[in-house]
């Protein structure tokens, strides 16, 4: 069996942690609690995001913020059962409207008729 070089696998053997990362928290009854969020497939992940910069891009410039170890986040999640931690991901959904505006009335249904 040919043994496979690290740059020639697609998902190397030896996992290396991401280093310091940017979690996005909010604030809880305890102090701050890290944001868990789901995967496109509905399962359950931490995340974090290489720099300030690529957070803000993702959840907007007013999401609270803590530097978590990439080992740290994974143990702060663990007894939650997750065990994915997702690193500097996209968002896919429309970003919610700021709490307190406006939101537009829905357009009117024409009533129904019976026949």
């Amino acid at each position: 069996m040919a043994e496979l070089r690290h740059d020639d696998d697609p998902e190397p053997a030896d996992r290396f942690p991401a280093g310091p990362l940017y979690v996005p928290v909010r604030p809880g009854p305890s102090g701050c609690t890290a944001r868990l969020f789901r995967t496109p497939l509905g399962g359950r992940t931490a995340v974090g995001f290489t720099s300030a910069r690529r957070l803000a891009a993702t959840l907007g410039p007013g999401q609270a913020w803590i530097r978590l170890a990439e080992p740290a986040l994974r143990a702060l999640a663990a007894p939650l059962g997750v065990t994915t931690v997702t690193v500097d991901p996209q968002l896919t959904a429309p970003a919610p409207a700021p709490v307190g505006s406006a939101v537009p009335a829905p357009a009117p249904v024409p009533a129904l008729r019976t026949v």
